[in-house]
């Protein structure tokens, strides 16, 4: 385990999904939170304002990515792409997916209001999500904060909560795989079982290695599916806020994982 700071945050997300960051703020945060390198990895959907898989934005490199998750069969897992192209295979899932997540936000907001008596002031667009749902319900007179809105009302045991449509795991490393240089597994250690879904990097070419779960893990099992599968060791802070470089792979992982992006 290389326990040396990180030189990049590769997992973050934007206002294209369910982050606080903006693009033009990026470089600003990437810079306080000493890194040079940052990854875009907003959930199943591609940065608009990214044209290219690698972009210098105010002397910040910025590779093209997205968290995409998938059904695995006993399983839902979060997968990682990195120097992303748009391909026709992953422009049509993600298209499906942002039409799917709509839908579903308009069935969750409308259970929301029935459930409470209250009308949300959201903005339903691609990219939305439960947290757009859960910081209209904290602004709201409803009597919930964020995170109660998660534990009362959307969680996915909550009289709210609309399950939503999801690739198959085959599906979506096929559609990555097509798009992006390289395809990981998201922090496997927030699944109940993460040697199950360590079990999954046999057919992916990184798993996320740095993360800050904020409890202990066994980094044993993570060390020995990379010796196993001959994965790249990526990471990130997975930030939904500003605050980037919590997290993040150090140098010689980061060397490894740049040899394998196009152009970075």
């Amino acid at each position: 385990m290389d326990d040396s700071p990180p030189v990049a945050d590769l997992h973050l997300h934007t206002t294209a999904s369910d982050g606080r960051l903006t693009i033009d703020a990026l470089p600003d945060a990437a810079r306080a939170g000493g890194v040079d390198v940052v990854a875009v990895t907003d959930h199943d959907r591609y940065h608009p304002d990214l044209d290219a898989p690698v972009v210098e934005r105010d002397g910040v490199t910025v590779v093209r990515g997205i968290e995409l998750r998938v059904d695995a069969g006993d399983r839902r897992v979060d997968l990682l792409g990195y120097g992303l192209r748009e391909r026709p295979a992953l422009v049509e899932v993600v298209e499906r997916l942002q039409r799917n997540r709509v839908e579903r936000a308009r069935e969750i907001v409308a259970a929301v209001e029935a459930e409470t008596g209250v009308d949300l002031d959201i903005d339903i667009h691609d990219g939305v999500g439960r947290p757009h749902v859960a910081r209209a319900v904290d602004a709201s007179e409803a009597p919930y904060d964020y995170q109660g809105a998660f534990d009362e009302l959307i969680g996915a045991d909550g009289p709210c909560y609309v399950a939503r449509e999801l690739p198959t795991f085959d599906d979506g490393v096929s559609a990555l795989r097509d798009a992006c240089d390289v395809v990981g597994l998201a922090h496997p250690f927030r699944y109940r079982d993460p040697a199950g879904a360590l079990e999954l990097c046999a057919d992916l070419d990184a798993v996320e290695r740095y993360y800050p779960y904020g409890f202990d893990v066994d980094c044993d099992l993570v060390e020995e599916a990379i010796e196993r599968y001959g994965l790249l060791a990526t990471g990130g802070s997975d930030a939904h806020d500003e605050t980037l470089g919590r997290a993040g792979p150090p140098e010689t992982d980061f060397a490894r994982f740049a040899a394998a992006v196009d152009g970075l």
